[in-house]
């Protein structure tokens, strides 16, 4: 299996796609893995060299005690690409991923090229509402968590309709170290990027659905007015898992920003 020792902590990769193609990073929401992103593999693969990596704390990845910082983790995906020869890459995030993203194009301009920011927010406050997540997942492990999580992660109907994606990422939240977890709580949870993404110059398009009652679409709006020239998508009847709930209309909207470069 793919390793790479990125800080003193041992990151889980896959690389797939094509070899001659523009390089494409994809980082996971808090709670999942890199399967997370398997709906975008038949639309991405033809056209990037896709890589996938589980963040500190998430699947196959190490998870060292926290906590963690949104700069850590993106010090992580810096050190991935560096670790394979990647001067420069697409990026793409949901959630987490979409905050690393953030802060990895306002920290390394030089290392982005265009970046997709998904079902994310630049602030996630009050630290109460983390606190109570944190509290309950020490308390009950991520059993304590899973039903929350999946109820704000897709909208009801899909509940049915898109019963097997939801019975694997509730298996991803389940199988998620609780320290893990905790470590990237606290990190979302000290996080304030709002004064800082407007020194963003690369080309970002904000994606949410329509229905996500975590990151909403006021949060996205918001991003996309800090941030010069960004675009904004909203995606219907998909709540946090965007790319999961609607993946032929994600895939089209990443698709055609990315291609547009």
């Amino acid at each position: 299996m793919p390793y790479a020792s990125i800080n003193g902590t041992q990151l889980y990769y896959e690389v797939s796609g094509r070899e001659d193609g523009a390089a494409l990073l994809l980082s996971n929401s808090l709670a999942s893995n890199l399967h997370m992103w398997d709906p975008q593999m038949p639309a991405l693969e033809p056209r990037f060299q896709v890589i996938r990596y589980d963040s500190r704390g998430h699947g196959r990845s190490d998870a060292p005690v926290g906590p963690y910082t949104i700069e850590m983790l993106v010090n992580d995906a810096v050190g991935l690409l560096d670790h394979l020869g990647i001067e420069k890459t697409h990026y793409c995030g949901l959630s987490k991923g979409g905050m690393v993203g953030q802060r990895l194009a306002t920290l390394h301009p030089d290392r982005v090229d265009r970046v997709v920011l998904c079902d994310t927010a630049a602030y996630m406050g009050p630290p109460e509402l983390w606190e109570g997540r944190i509290e309950t997942a020490e308390a009950k492990g991520l059993p304590g968590v899973v039903d929350a999580t999946i109820d704000r992660w897709f909208t009801k109907p899909f509940h049915t309709t898109g019963a097997d994606a939801v019975a694997q990422v509730r298996g991803m939240i389940l199988s998620t170290p609780v320290q893990g977890f905790v470590g990237c709580c606290r990190a979302i949870q000290a996080m304030d990027q709002r004064e800082t993404i407007g020194a963003i110059t690369a080309p970002v398009l904000v994606i949410v659905g329509a229905d996500d009652p975590g990151t909403t679409p006021d949060m996205a709006r918001d991003i996309q007015q800090r941030i010069a020239g960004a675009r904004l998508t909203v995606l219907p009847d998909a709540a946090h898992l965007s790319n999961i709930e609607q993946p032929a209309l994600f895939n089209a909207a990443v698709l055609g920003f990315l291609d547009a470069g």
